[in-house]
């Protein structure tokens, strides 16, 4: 735990953010911060507390600086506890998932669509970022997370007790929804309870669970679905995850509590707030009524529902535009070089990802004839490398106050490690290739993960810590789905017309046994190793996932114009945050 021994209370300068520093000088103006210059860090940190909440910002962010003036060092310590124990939770319950997902639609015989699932999930989820950061602006932290709690767990049941696609579909719609909300919710509140300077290295922290998942996720999915039942890999999460998200959001309600009694907190309107909640929520609910209605997606309600709730969004949209006193966004973020350029690092390397991602694992399953969780290993290696570096990166940034010139290494050391990666991905490879290729990859993807955050945060004030890491998690969200849609077209495309080519002529005949190799990883797995019928469902898997790669591959060659367009700023020199912080 000597993480924790910087916990300090912050200086007076974390107040509000001051002029920062860039390339090209050292008054370089943030559009969005104020122009007043502020003193900035000494290196000892030996400027007195600041006493004062800032009273011209909304409701959650007073709360949230209210608390963080009130609370003590031990509090601050199990919070960020309490938030390892979350993504703990989070990364084993993912781990799980990504093992268990294609046996899921295999169970269903419609593996051909398992990047469709991650489309519907991932493209609903962007949406609800934006919107998500005014509900824990306005409303506080530990509202907008026990929201998210809600429709993750609603999402878990459902994914246990679905009986066919759609129904497990708009189940994972809800568990994404939830999942990454909440994990948005937490890295917001982590944002609240760190320096600027020591925001990588906080975000490292809280993401060290990955390391012990990567392992045990894949081993845990294996005996999910060998011993007790796929549905209970889904199901036990779904009691697990509320017990250990309860305490943080009981933290997070006395330490607010404790500022209402103080009187430090103001009331604004919840409008905007009602017709999103309103919007959303009849939106969405078609997704969960549609598999039991009369006649399906064509029933009267569950389209009148659709409407109506995407009618209320956009009004919440256009009050958002005109009439609220506090918009989510201050619009001349956006006029930001660096937001620009962060935003796109993120969508092209996200894009890039997915393009080849999603079927990696029944890759490594059916040509490489590894077992679920052997797979699983391999297919979690960015988890445990990212797990240590991160640490290495948050320190990096720490001691240099830069992070630009870490991109310099990640984005030609990724391309390399993609572009190797189209060569070994082939039948006849051994797994040892791919997983040196994997490491590179995990190496650069773990310094775009902290530096695209702490980039984006580095340019906005406190007020606007939540929109900018949702601008974020939307492009990169956004960008996942593309990837996902790239995928699905190519494997369409593909893999049936190399299963065609490379199947004896016999197989290809039998429509019924092609098409049930095609949607199966069952039907696939069940003809052994030297097999010809193997080795040419082998050989299709090497013919769509080589394509997959190049496209990917291709993409990243925008993420050298997003480092050319990102500001260097000192983060050392750029205050944000109140009270007692990391």
């Amino acid at each position: 735990m000597a993480i924790f021994d910087k916990f300090r209370k912050s200086s007076a300068e974390e107040g509000a953010t001051a002029p920062v520093a860039d390339e090209k000088g050292p008054q370089a103006v943030d559009p969005v911060a104020t122009t007043e210059k502020i003193p900035v860090d000494t290196p000892d940190d030996s400027s007195p507390p600041s006493d004062n909440v800032s009273e011209d910002v909304q409701r959650g962010v007073q709360y949230v600086e209210a608390a963080a003036k009130a609370w003590s060092k031990p509090v601050l310590i199990w919070i960020f506890i309490n938030i390892w124990l979350l993504y703990f939770v989070n990364a084993f319950q993912s781990a799980i998932n990504y093992s268990l997902i294609p046996y899921v639609t295999s169970d269903f015989e419609t593996h051909s669509l398992l990047s469709t699932i991650f489309i519907v999930a991932n493209s609903i989820t962007a949406a609800c970022y934006i919107p998500l950061s005014k509900i824990l602006d306005l409303w506080g932290r530990a509202e907008g997370f026990l929201l998210m709690t809600i429709f993750a767990t609603m999402g878990l049941v459902m994914m246990a007790a679905c009986k066919n696609l759609s129904t497990f579909c708009a189940a994972y719609v809800f568990y994404s929804l939830g999942f990454s909300g909440m994990t948005f919710c937490v890295d917001v509140l982590t944002a609240d309870a760190s320096k600027l300077k020591n925001r990588g290295l906080a975000y490292a922290f809280t993401s060290s669970p990955y390391i012990i998942t990567a392992f045990a996720g894949p081993e845990a999915a294996e005996d999910f679905y060998e011993k007790i039942s796929w549905r209970w890999g889904f199901g036990a999460f779904s009691i697990i995850f509320p017990v250990v998200a309860a305490p943080l959001y009981i933290v997070l309600k006395i330490q607010m509590r404790k500022a209402e009694k103080q009187g430090l907190v103001k009331h604004e309107s919840t409008l905007g707030v009602i017709l999103f909640a309103g919007g959303l929520t009849v939106f969405l609910l078609p997704f969960t009524l549609a598999s039991t209605a009369p006649n399906g997606w064509k029933t009267d309600y569950i389209i009148a529902m659709i409407i109506v709730g995407f009618v209320v969004i956009c009004i919440f949209l256009v009050y958002e535009w005109f009439w609220a006193p506090k918009p989510m966004l201050n619009f001349r973020f956006f006029a930001d070089r660096s937001v620009v350029g962060t935003c796109l690092l993120s969508a092209t390397y996200q894009i890039s990802y997915y393009c080849w991602a999603y079927y990696f694992s029944s890759f490594l399953q059916v040509v490489n004839d590894l077992s679920m969780s052997h797979a699983g290993y391999i297919d979690n290696t960015f988890n445990v490398v990212s797990g240590v570096l991160l640490f290495i990166v948050g320190f990096a940034i720490r001691k240099t106050g830069y992070y630009k010139w870490l991109l310099y290494i990640a984005v030609p050391l990724y391309i390399l490690a993609q572009g190797l990666m189209i060569y070994f991905r082939r039948p006849d490879q051994h797994f040892g290739y791919l997983i040196m290729c994997e490491v590179f990859i995990s190496i650069g993807g773990s310094i775009f993960i902290i530096v695209q955050q702490v980039s984006i945060l580095a340019v906005v004030d406190h007020q606007h810590v939540a929109a900018a890491l949702a601008l974020i998690f939307v492009v990169g969200t956004t960008g996942g789905a593309i990837g996902a849609a790239i995928s699905g077209s190519i494997w369409t495309n593909t893999f049936l017309k190399a299963l065609k080519m490379y199947l004896p002529a016999d197989v290809v005949a039998d429509e019924e046994t092609l098409m049930l190799i095609y949607e199966d990883l069952y039907a696939q797995l069940s003809y052994p190793a030297g097999d010809p019928i193997r080795h040419g469902i082998q050989k299709a898997y090497g013919y769509a996932q080589t394509r997959m790669l190049s496209a990917g591959t291709a993409f990243m060659v925008l993420a050298i114009v997003a480092t050319l367009l990102m500001r260097n700023i000192n983060v050392r020199k750029n205050a944000q945050v109140k009270g007692t912080v990391f």
